[in-house]
This record gives structure tokens, C-alpha cells and sequence, in this order.
């Protein structure tokens, strides 16, 4: 089973490798550090005795997510599992090179532009696309119109919510193009994931707070490798479970108008 991890290079991303990794599955590890990815595939070989693909890119340069989707297609003439996991969460606006926001852009749509750049190939896998997302979700008040918040009042945790929004979105519109497509919400974990707030200074510090890493990396991993992918395909699960959300995380209108915006955000025809 050919599974690509995005953000793979630390936190949840190298504990649901290492997780994968034991259960057999050929392993392509995607992340931003080079030297980070290198290490994780060094662990999963020390298990497998295999070295895992990597390969770098950058999420918040659209062009080398274009140049990672192209590489995936010339390398693996099927892949069986899409793991959306990379992502940031940035207190301070900033504007990437492509004109979007951070965090919309990392955490939206650079998994958006990748997912549709594999969508053929995924389809013909019957592949698993599972969405790294948050309890954030539920206090997101997104407007496709409006991704990077250039027209609504800032603060990043509003923005970081309506990401994550767009991730819970993003599986119900995969999941009606007939994909086995749902997000997750990993727990709250002490890794290194907005390490400057103060929400996860606290998670760090106080005992009992947050949970490790690799909590969070075998409920990926279990969503990725077990039925619940296929038998609950447009859900949002919290840790293990699939879990109610709010309408506007499930919302088809709103979906598809996040799709249509996101395919003109990403420069990709708009058809579908």
C-alpha cells in the first residue's frame, strides 16, 4: 500500500509514519526541512529495513506543491492513501509570495492543489485521502470570497479556525466526487505546532494537558489503514470516533463554493 504523508518531517506526521511503517505500508514522506525528513525515514528504515521516499516542498509556495504533484505522478503509477497532514498556525498575518494568507494557504489550499493535481490517480487507487484538521473548526466563520481575511477583522485564531473549517469542508466535497475522504482531530498534543501561543505553552507545561505526539499519530494511522475511511467517507472524527459537527462544516453549499474559489485560488480550471 503506497501511502504519502504530508508534514511527515516531526510531530503527528513522523509518529503516524513510524506507525504505518510497521504495518507494512511503502512509505513517501513529505515535508518543508530536508534534514528533518531524512531523520524520520532513518527511523522507519531502522524498523522496516527499507528507506522510505522523500521528498521536500514547501507548502506556502504553490509552484513547488505543482512541481511535488507532478513528481508523484512520474513516480508511482498508483497510490493507495493521501495523508493531507501538513499545516500552521501563525498569530501575526502573513502573506506568502503567492498573495495568500499563511495558514489559508498551507492548511487549504496547498492540500487542495495537491489532492486535485492526484485526483485521477486516486480515483483509480480507490484511495484513502485523510485531512489533518481541528476542534478548531467548529468556530470558523468561512467565506470563500474572503480566504485571507483581507475584508473581515484579524486574529489568527479566528483565521486558523476557518482553515480548518475549509479541511471539514474539503472531505465532504471529496467525498461526494466519490472518494474515501474524512478529517480528523488528533487530540490536543504536545508537539511542536504553534509553539509561540500561549494556548500551547500551557499544553506544554501543564501535566495532563496535552498527550504525545505519537497519540495522535496512531489515531492517523488507524483512520488510514482501517474501514472506518470507507464506512464513514465525509465524516469528521474526533480521535477515534466520527463525531457530530456544526451544519457549517458539512455544509454542501458552502463546499462547493470553497471549491470553486480554491480552484481559482490554485490556477486550476474551473470544471467540476
Amino acid at each position: 500500500m503506497i501511502t504519502v504523508i504530508t508534514g511527515a518531517s516531526d510531530g503527528i506526521g513522523a509518529a503516524s509514519a513510524l506507525d504505518l511503517a510497521k504495518q507494512g505500508h511503502q512509505l513517501v514522506l513529505v515535508g518543508r526541512t530536508p534534514a528533518k525528513l531524512d531523520a524520520v525515514a532513518d527511523r522507519v528504515a531502522a524498523i522496516t529495513g527499507s528507506r522510505p521516499d522523500t521528498l521536500p516542498a514547501d507548502y506556502a509556495v504553490l509552484d513547488e506543491v505543482r512541481r511535488l504533484g507532478a513528481e508523484l505522478l512520474d513516480r508511482y503509477p498508483r497510490i493507495d492513501a493521501l495523508v493531507n497532514n501538513a499545516g500552521v498556525m501563525a498569530p501575526k498575518r502573513r502573506i506568502t509570495m503567492d498573495g495568500y494568507e499563511l495558514m489559508v494557504q498551507v492548511n487549504h489550499l496547498a492540500p487542495f492543489l495537491l489532492t486535485n493535481l492526484l485526483l485521477d490517480r486516486l480515483t483509480a487507487s480507490s484511495a484513502r485521502v485523510v485531512t489533518t484538521t481541528s476542534r478548531a473548526a467548529k468556530t470558523g466563520r468561512l467565506n470563500p470570497a474572503d480566504l485571507s481575511r483581507r475584508n473581515r477583522r484579524w486574529n489568527g485564531w479566528l483565521q486558523y479556525g476557518d482553515t480548518k473549517q475549509a479541511n471539514a469542508l474539503f472531505t465532504v466535497a471529496l467525498a461526494k466526487r466519490g472518494l474515501a475522504a474524512t478529517c480528523l482531530h488528533p487530540g490536543v498534543l504536545k508537539t511542536d505546532f504553534a509553539s509561540g501561543t500561549f494556548f500551547m505553552k500551557l499544553v506544554m507545561l501543564v501535566p495532563g494537558m496535552g498527550e504525545p505526539p505519537e497519540a495522535g499519530g496512531s489515531r492517523l494511522a488507524r483512520l488510514v489503514a482501517g474501514e472506518d475511511a470507507v464506512a464513514h467517507s465525509g465524516r469528521y472524527f474526533h480521535k477515534d470516533a466520527p463525531a457530530d459537527v456544526p451544519a457549517s462544516m458539512t455544509d454542501m453549499g458552502l463546499a462547493e463554493e470553497l471549491w470553486t474559489a480554491s480552484l481559482k485560488a490554485t490556477g486550476l480550471a474551473v470544471t467540476s
